[in-house]
């Protein structure tokens, strides 16, 4: 399977949400593209200088912890929500209603595995919530917990199958990686750059992990 080619948000939402009669942008739905360059995954190079520089910590307390505290998906205008504007981005063939998504057909980039419903499609924080509460998270305020659970800069969230993200849960690369080999690259490239704009710990098994998933680039 060919990895899935990362759409920086800002040169392309605009034109899904408007396709589909919605306006706004992420949690500022009445104000233009907050970031007007966007930001996709680099080189594994480049992966792994970011790597070098996340900073290497125990895991933190689960304690107070709830998803509650990352609230999404928010509203992207009219009727849209982040949802559906990742099933656009990942999707061939979607079919909107407004701004619901009602068809197309996705291919789950974390077992290969292709969907033609959308309501069997998860949309996964590819650094879990709870993973990074114990990486940083903890400590930021509740907007700023709502900006990285609807992180569409980043390569943060992405289309997936049900059973992949349910079988991921809330690990690291260490105890979890995607079935599908072939796409250890894309994961690891994309999980550093997430960890390294968010400024979040890693573990030091994490960190292992990451190097040897990065060596199959």
């Amino acid at each position: 399977m060919s990895p899935r080619a990362f759409i920086p948000l800002a040169a392309t939402l605009a034109l899904v949400l408007a396709s589909a009669g919605c306006t706004g942008t992420p949690g500022n739905p009445a104000a233009g593209d907050p970031n007007p360059t966007g930001r996709a995954p680099g080189t594994a190079a480049e992966a792994e200088k970011q790597l070098d520089g996340l900073a290497v910590a125990a895991p933190g307390s689960m304690r107070g912890y709830s998803r509650a505290k990352f609230p999404h998906w928010q509203s992207t205008g009219a009727n849209c929500d982040v949802r559906d504007s990742v099933l656009k981005r990942d999707g061939t063939k979607v079919k909107t209603s407004g701004c619901n998504v009602v068809g197309g057909t996705w291919t789950s980039v974390y077992d290969g595995k292709v969907i033609n419903a959308p309501a069997q499609v998860d949309i996964d924080h590819v650094v879990p919530l709870a993973n990074a509460w114990r990486s940083g998270a903890s400590a930021w305020s509740t907007p700023q917990r709502e900006q990285f659970a609807n992180d569409l800069d980043d390569p943060q969230l992405v289309a997936v199958s049900q059973g992949s993200n349910r079988a991921k849960g809330d690990q690291d690369p260490s105890t979890w990686k995607p079935p599908a080999r072939e796409n250890w690259c894309e994961y690891a490239r994309d999980w550093v750059a997430v960890k390294s704009h968010w400024k979040l710990t890693i573990t030091s098994a994490e960190k292992a992990a990451l190097d040897d998933m990065l060596e199959t680039c």
